[in-house]
């Protein structure tokens, strides 16, 4: 697979940016899928601050309406933050905006298997973080993010 080919198929494991699957295409070829996500990591882990802070800002903010890819409207819907009633959503947009506040960056966590609930305490926990531990578990959630997000994508299948 060419690596426009590879940036066309996995561009948007890592929401809105390609520039992770272009960066990992020199990895290439790719044992698993593991490996694969493996080299995307490695390739985001060696960008640079500012690579990784706007990956970070690239993200949506959880119950947010805009500026958010397929991917993750289907990630909030399997997590009900897309159907919040209206106290919810005030609750979910003042720790979104306290978050931004803080950090610089939205919440970012990997929702699959989550609930609205587990997410807004989560949320509320991570609040009293230091920034630099936020920044280093952003980018552990994304990648926990495109992992599953790759297993989507990618059906893998043994013989019997």
């Amino acid at each position: 697979m060419s690596e426009v080919q590879l940036v066309k198929v996995l561009g948007s494991v890592f929401e809105h940016s390609p520039w992770v699957p272009r960066k990992a295409a020199r990895f290439r070829p790719f044992l698993s899928l593991e490996d694969l996500h493996k080299k995307m990591v490695e390739a985001v882990k060696s960008a640079t601050p500012k690579e990784q802070l706007n990956l970070i800002l690239s993200h949506p903010n959880l119950g947010a309406k805009s500026n958010m890819s397929n991917l993750s409207k289907g990630e909030q819907n399997s997590a009900g933050i897309d159907h919040l009633s209206l106290k919810d959503y005030k609750r979910f947009l003042i720790a979104n905006h306290d978050y931004m506040n803080k950090f610089g960056f939205p919440f970012i966590m990997a929702v699959k298997g989550r609930t609205k609930d587990e997410i807004y305490e989560a949320m509320m926990e991570r609040l009293q973080n230091s920034k630099s531990n936020e920044l280093k578990r952003a980018l552990e959630e994304i990648y926990q993010i495109a992992l599953f997000r790759l297993q989507e994508m990618i059906i893998i299948t043994e013989e019997v």
